[in-house]
C-alpha cells in the first residue's frame, strides 16, 4: 500500500472531497483519509447556496445537484418572516438548492475517485507529528507521510488539536430538536416555514425528495436539554403543534437528532505545514445553512494555492493568504450566525418586538441585499473587509467573484465557467485594441495562463466598461483594465 503522497487530506466529507478534487485536478499526488466506513448516512447539511452552485459551474459539475435537488428563491434570517432574496444578484444561481448532504457527498466523492483520488477509509488518524521531511502521520492502517497535510475532519478534529491550533468561542446555550420525517399536512405553500412566539420557535423546510421535511423546534419551556438525550417523534410533534397550533401529522422519521448554538472559530487556519478547513476551522447553529458552503468555499480557496506552492509555481507564503482571505469569512460566519440565534431563540416580549422591527427593517431593499450577499456568497470579497462596500463599482474589480458570462470566442459561443472547468488561471482580453494588461503576481509564469480572446453576448453589469481580467482558478478577480 502507498503511504507517501504529496498532500494528505483528513476527512472525507463534503469540504475534504472537495479538496481533494481540486489538488488532482493540478495533478497534485493527494489521498484522503477518513475513519467512517462508508459515507455518512446522516444529512446535516441541507443548503447549498449560488455562490457555492457557481463553484461547482467552475468545474462543470454543478449539473448531478440541480438535477437532484430543490431550487429556493428565498432564505430565511433568524427565522424572521420577511426572506432575504437572491433574484438581484448577476448569477445563473439566484436560490438555494436544498439537497440532503448524503447526495451531495455521493456526488462529490463520484467526482474524486473519477479524477483517481485515493479515497481510503477505516483509516483513523490517531497522530501528527512534523519534521524536517515534512509529516508524518500515524493512522489505524498504519503511517503515511506528506510534505502538507488538511484537517477537513470535523469540528472535534484531531488535526487541528495535535497542531495547537486553539478552537475559541461559546459552548451550546441552546439545544434544538431536528427531525427529518413525513408530514401527512405539509406547511402550505411548499416553502420554508418560520416562526417564533413566546411558545418556542419552529422552522420547516422541504427536503427535495417530494416526501420528507426538516423539522426543526424549541420548546420555551425546555431550551436546554442534554445533545445526548434521545428524540423522538411523539416530542418533535408535540412541540410543533405547541408553538404552531397546527397538527402536521408527523409520520415516519429517517434522521432525529439533537444540536446546540456552540460556536467556535480556529485562532489560525495555518500552522507550517498543517492547514485546516471546514467543521475543524468553524462550528456554529446551521442558522442560514452556511456550514457547508462556507466550508467548500474554504477548500475553493485553499486548492490551487496548495498545489501552486507543491508545484513550485508560488512561494510558500502564498498559503498564508489562504488564513487572511478566508478567517474574516470565518468571523463573519460566527458572528451572523450567533445574531441570528438571538433572534430565533430568545422567547421573551423585548426579543418578540425586535423581530417585529428587523422584519420591517429587511423590507428594505439595501439591507435585504447586504445580508443576502454575505449568506449566498454573492458579495464575499477579498481585499474588502470581506463583505463588497458600496462605494465599489458594480463592474469587476481585484478580489470580487466573476459571474459567468456568455462569450463568443472568434465565431464559437461559449461562457465564461466553460473557459474555467480546468482549475487554470485564465486572461480574458475584451477589448483588443487595449493594449494594458492587467497586474500579475510577480511569481505567476505567463506560460501557465490560460490567454482567452473574447467579447461578452448580451449584457452584463459586471463586465460593463472592463477590457480585461485576469481571474484566478477559484473564480475570484485578481487584477482588471477598464476600456
Amino acid at each position: 500500500m502507498k503511504t507517501s503522497y504529496d498532500v494528505l487530506v483528513c476527512g472525507a466529507g463534503p469540504v475534504g472531497l472537495w479538496l481533494a478534487c481540486e489538488l488532482k485536478l493540478a495533478r497534485i499526488d493527494v489521498a484522503v483519509l477518513d475513519r467512517r466506513p462508508v459515507r455518512t448516512t446522516e444529512s446535516r447539511a441541507l443548503a447549498i447556496h449560488g455562490r457555492t452552485l457557481e463553484l461547482l459551474g467552475l468545474r462543470d459539475c454543478a449539473g448531478d445537484f440541480l438535477g437532484a435537488g430543490r431550487k429556493i428563491p428565498m432564505m430565511e434570517y433568524g427565522a424572521l418572516n420577511t426572506r432575504l432574496v437572491f433574484s438581484r444578484f448577476e448569477s445563473r444561481f439566484p436560490f438555494t438548492l436544498f439537497l440532503r448532504q448524503t447526495r451531495t457527498e455521493e456526488f462529490l466523492e463520484k467526482r474524486a475517485l473519477a479524477l483517481g483520488v485515493p479515497l481510503l477509509r477505516e483509516t483513523e488518524v490517531t497522530q501528527v507529528e512534523e519534521n524536517e521531511a515534512g509529516l508524518h502521520v500515524t493512522t489505524s492502517r498504519g503511517p503515511f507521510s506528506a510534505p502538507w497535510l488538511v484537517g477537513a475532519d470535523g469540528a472535534r478534529s484531531l488535526v487541528r488539536h495535535q497542531a495547537g491550533i486553539s478552537f475559541d468561542g461559546f459552548d451550546g446555550r441552546v439545544t434544538a430538536m431536528l427531525g427529518d420525517v413525513v408530514l401527512a399536512k405539509p406547511p402550505e405553500g411548499g416553502g420554508i416555514l418560520s416562526m417564533v412566539n413566546a411558545r418556542g420557535a419552529l422552522m420547516m423546510s422541504p427536503l427535495g425528495d417530494d416526501v420528507h421535511h426538516r423539522v426543526i423546534a424549541i420548546d420555551a419551556a425546555r431550551p436546554s436539554v442534554e445533545k445526548d438525550t434521545p428524540l423522538t417523534v411523539a416530542e418533535l410533534a408535540s412541540a410543533a403543534l405547541k408553538i404552531s397550533g397546527k397538527n402536521y401529522e408527523m409520520g415516519e422519521a429517517s434522521w432525529l437528532s439533537r444540536f446546540t448554538d456552540a460556536t467556535r472559530l480556529a485562532s489560525a487556519y495555518r500552522k507550517g505545514r498543517i492547514l485546516l478547513a471546514g467543521d475543524a476551522a468553524h462550528i456554529h447553529a446551521p442558522m442560514g445553512g452556511q456550514g457547508l458552503n462556507v466550508g467548500l468555499q474554504d477548500a475553493m480557496n485553499l486548492g490551487w494555492k496548495l498545489a501552486m506552492v507543491v508545484r513550485k509555481q508560488a512561494p510558500e507564503s502564498l498559503l498564508d493568504t489562504y488564513h487572511s482571505e478566508r478567517r474574516p469569512v470565518g468571523q463573519m460566519l460566527f458572528d451572523n450566525t450567533l445574531a441570528q440565534v438571538a433572534l430565533a431563540t430568545d422567547f421573551t416580549p423585548p426579543n418578540l418586538s425586535l423581530r417585529n422591527t428587523m422584519n420591517d427593517v429587511l423590507s428594505f431593499p439595501d439591507v435585504n441585499r447586504r445580508l443576502a450577499g454575505e449568506i449566498s456568497g454573492f458579495d464575499i470579497a477579498y481585499g474588502y473587509d470581506t463583505v463588497i462596500p458600496e462605494n465599489l463599482p458594480a463592474c469587476l474589480a481585484a478580489g470580487k467573484r466573476v459571474p459567468d458570462v456568455d462569450l463568443m470566442i472568434d465565431t464559437q459561443p461559449a461562457t465564461l465557467y466553460d473557459c474555467m472547468k480546468k482549475g487554470e488561471w485564465v486572461h480574458i482580453a475584451l477589448a483588443p485594441e487595449k493594449r494594458d494588461d492587467p497586474a500579475f503576481p510577480e511569481w505567476l509564469k505567463p506560460d501557465i495562463v490560460k490567454y482567452i480572446r473574447a467579447r461578452c453576448v448580451g449584457n452584463s453589469p459586471s463586465f460593463t466598461g472592463i477590457a480585461s481580467v485576469l481571474i484566478r482558478p477559484d473564480g475570484y478577480v485578481h487584477s482588471v483594465t477598464t476600456a
